[in-house]
């Protein structure tokens, strides 16, 4: 089992994830929104702007801050997750 940063302080288990996309999408946009009206939504964003959406096999949607290139980096262990450079 392992949790990754996605910034603020947040950590989703890694194996929970299914897809992770950009916000600015059309398709995104609708499943943000999907979320938010059905009580699916999570937002770790701490106020600041949303940069990825990440989908889990719950059918939850997160919102994180951190970019879905950094994201998906942390995910592929290929990126330190205590660098302390929340974006």
């Amino acid at each position: 089992m392992k949790f990754i940063n996605i910034g603020n302080g947040n950590m989703i288990l890694d194996r929970r994830v299914v897809a992770l996309i950009s916000p600015d999408s059309a398709p995104a946009k609708r499943i943000v929104g999907e979320a938010k009206e059905n009580g699916r939504i999570i937002d770790c964003t701490s106020g600041r702007r949303t940069k990825s959406v990440i989908i889990t096999d719950s059918d939850h949607v997160i919102l994180s801050s951190l970019s879905a290139e950094k994201v998906a980096n942390r995910l592929n262990g290929l990126e330190d997750d205590d660098n302390g450079d929340d974006e």
